[in-house]
């Protein structure tokens, strides 16, 4: 086991073929391959999503992230020079005067006081008033919608902010192999419904709880007949999960900050099913950081409603799940490190050499893997 001190960033690269980064999802929610680790063992199994229930007990307990994810890419014109720009919304800053915290691409073009307009509704225009990071701007909306009515007005402007690593269009064999599976649906309706999980509620994410849309209805109803009980924290997904660790050391990364709500009914549940043994399964490494910021040494909850900037690799003692379920993340990723702290580090980079081997889909829209005792 490596000590804290000796982790590095280099030592969660791999070689990834990127023709195993998934551009699309599954035909359905429930279809996806389910690599099966055993941590104390090292056994990897090969199954698939409708196997899930047998490696579960009644009273056994599923933590979800009802996180719901925001249209948050929109595409804009500068005013005068009419080009081009991209604009992700991160985060409204302030409802009323319709400040919101945005990233720009191309940044260079974009200054403090540029106005952008937008094709599909010449209604609103976006002025810029502040510079935040190199990327990140401070833009207030103009418009003559009133306040409710707003948002939703900017919300149809967007689509779903997928991340990077789907790019698309793809060769025209694999997008012909795509609208086979899912017939005439345009992409944008797709994505809207796709990148979603059936149980998103509180708005305020800028990225899916990947691990989560792998569930279905029909899934959670055969956990509900098997006795598997559910329960809900939120986590507001930011983009922190995909930016790049720039540091060699891992001691010195610092996350961005994401908001967490653990409701007490929540907190209440999880503890009485901690208290009598039964096994406890996080989806998603949201649901872990937030479940490992809020406990205490004995792994009790308390309710909470803030923020979290907590950075978990290994190693590391978790002290609320012994069940994960995560998705196949990429090279040098957060998500991968924490994964290694849960699983242990050689287990998981085994894991994830036979994951490429076998041809496992990688990225949200990819495929999942249970990480059991």
């Amino acid at each position: 086991m490596y000590k804290s001190n000796e982790m590095r960033l280099s030592q969660f690269k791999f070689k990834l073929p990127e023709e195993l980064i998934a551009q699309y999802p599954a035909p359905y929610r429930d279809d996806a391959r389910m690599m099966v680790l055993h941590r104390k063992t090292g056994e990897i199994e090969h199954k698939t999503m409708t196997d899930l229930v047998q490696f579960f007990n009644e009273g056994d307990l599923f933590i979800f992230n009802d996180t719901k994810v925001f249209p948050a890419r929109l595409w804009a014109h500068k005013e005068k020079t009419n080009a081009l720009i991209e604009v992700f919304l991160l985060r409204e800053l302030n409802h009323r005067l319709r400040y919101w915290d945005v990233l720009v691409d191309p940044a260079r073009k974009i200054r403090i006081g540029n106005k952008l307009t937008f094709d599909e509704d010449p209604a609103i225009v976006a002025e810029v008033i502040d510079n935040t990071t190199s990327r990140g701007r401070t833009f207030r909306f103009l418009t003559d919608y009133d306040n409710e009515e707003f948002v939703p007005r900017l919300y149809a402007l967007g689509s779903a902010p997928l991340p990077h690593y789907i790019r698309r269009p793809m060769e025209e064999d694999t997008f012909a192999q795509y609208q086979e599976i899912f017939k005439d649906q345009p992409v944008r309706e797709m994505d809207t419904e796709r990148y979603q999980t059936i149980f998103a509620d509180k708005v305020g994410a800028v990225a899916a709880p990947a691990a989560g849309l792998h569930f279905s209805k029909q899934l959670l109803k055969r956990m509900e007949i098997h006795g598997i009980e559910t329960t809900f924290l939120t986590s507001h997904v930011s983009l922190g999960i995909f930016k790049d660790i720039d540091v060699e050391d891992l001691t010195k990364n610092k996350m961005e900050s994401e908001q967490i709500i653990l409701p007490e009914a929540m907190t209440n549940k999880v503890n009485k099913v901690h208290e009598e043994g039964h096994g406890i399964c996080a989806v998603g490494t949201e649901v872990m950081r937030a479940l490992e910021h809020v406990a205490g040494a004995s792994g009790l909850l308390k309710a909470y409603d803030g923020w979290t900037n907590k950075f978990i690799f290994p190693p590391y003692n978790f002290t609320v799940a012994n069940r994960f379920f995560v998705n196949f993340y990429m090279p040098q990723s957060s998500q991968l490190m924490m994964v290694a702290a849960f699983a242990g580090f050689e287990e998981t980079m085994h894991a994830y050499e036979v994951a490429i081997r076998e041809g496992y889909r990688f990225g949200d829209y990819g495929d999942a893997m249970m990480i059991v005792d």
